[in-house]
Parts: structure tokens; sequence; C-alpha cells
């Protein structure tokens, strides 16, 4: 029978995996312009919002799969940390329209990305631990 521990696991994994793919395949559709100005304006070097690819795009895919999956959780953890430094830094604070922190979004993929590391990538994975 099924594991539930490990079918949470996966549903976890895709949940964040596919969802943060949506993010990534817009800067491949609309270009990276605006991480290019928040990664130039903070003083870090231009070619760094490239990274964006990567960790929008290359560890979702990886997360999903339950390929390297802690590993990849970390890097979209830095990932998150990084779009809340650059686009967030001076509202952390802040509220948005809503309530809400206006860190919200990419404060839950930190969060999850987290407790992926955290928990592993389960039975229901390429390389499973």
């Amino acid at each position: 029978m099924f594991h539930s521990p490990d079918i949470a696991k996966l549903i976890l994994r895709i949940s964040v995996g596919v969802l943060m793919l949506f993010h990534g395949f817009e800067k491949i559709i609309n270009g990276i312009s605006g991480v290019r100005y928040l990664t130039t304006n903070a003083g870090l070097p231009e070619f760094f919002a490239y990274g964006v690819f990567v960790g929008e795009l290359v560890f979702p895919v990886l997360i999903i799969l339950g390929l390297y999956a802690r590993v990849a959780s970390l890097g979209l953890a830095f990932t998150m940390l990084m779009a809340i430094f650059l686009a967030h830094g001076s509202s952390l604070f802040e509220l948005g329209k809503h309530g809400a922190p206006v860190i919200e979004l990419p404060l839950l993929y930190l969060l999850m990305s987290i407790v992926i590391f955290l928990l592993g990538s389960g039975k229901y994975a390429v390389n499973s631990k």
C-alpha cells in the first residue's frame, strides 16, 4: 500500500517545482530585464541575473523528479533569498493590499524548499532517499 509520508513528499515536490516553473517560463518568454536591473542596481555583476534560469527552471525540474532534490532545494532556497533581497529588500516588513507581507510568495517558496531539504525526496523519486 502507499506510504503516506512518501506521498506527501511527492505532492510537496511536485507542487513547489511546477509552480516555480511558471516563474521560469515567464522569464524565458518575457526576458530577464527586470532581474538584470535589480541585480545591477544592487551592485552585483550583470551575469548574476542569468542565475535566475538555474533557480527557476533547473532546480524545480530536479525537485519534481526527486533527482538530488535536497541539493536542488537548497539552490531554490538561495534563489528565493536573493529574490527577497533584490526585489523586496527595502520592504521586508511591509504589508500588501490584502494584509499579507509583500514577501509572502518568495517566503513561501523559501520555506517549502527548506522543508524539502529537511524531508528529502521520499520513496517516489529518481534517486530516493
